[in-house]
């Protein structure tokens, strides 16, 4: 049996409110870091769905995705099984909306709201490079229409069975 290789598929979504940005602070193996609310992509979602389950979970508020600001691919050398590991983010903005009564995700410490020259300043607590690239593309204006994003509906609709 040969072993096949997997990248981790990752969403992120990028929220703007009067200048500032809502970050998750968070506990990793690297000590506690700053990131979007982002996670993994879980069986059976789309891409849209994936990013609000995860606002809501790290962040505790609803999020509408309406564009895709980018697509990222990094690589990371993991320290625990000392094996290259691929990551693809699809990071979306869209509407933010209300802060819901519930328990952040495990390990996520707390919500803030941070200014790009704020997110600047503390890059070296960031979760990952790309927290900051995401952020600069977003004030740069890239956009996508969640038009080009195809979830065959067999998928989708297995979340509804």
């Amino acid at each position: 049996m040969t072993d096949v290789w997997k990248p981790s598929v990752t969403v992120a979504a990028i929220i703007e409110r009067n200048g500032r940005f809502l970050l998750v602070e968070e506990e990793t193996s690297d000590g506690i870091r700053f990131n979007q609310p982002a996670g993994h992509l879980d069986p059976n979602e789309s891409l849209e769905q994936a990013v609000t389950r995860e606002t809501m979970e790290e962040a505790a508020h609803e999020f509408t995705p309406t564009a895709l600001v980018g697509m990222y691919m990094s690589r990371y050398l993991s320290a625990r099984t000392h094996t290259e590991v691929t990551y693809l983010r699809f990071a979306f903005c869209g509407d933010v909306g209300a802060e819901l009564d519930r328990p952040l995700d495990t390990g996520i410490l707390r919500t803030v709201w941070m200014t790009r020259d704020e997110l600047v300043a503390c890059q070296e607590k960031h979760r990952s490079p790309l927290v900051l690239r995401c952020v600069d593309d977003y004030l740069a204006g890239k956009r996508a229409p969640l038009s080009i994003i195809y979830t065959h509906p067999n998928v989708v609709g297995a979340l509804h069975a």
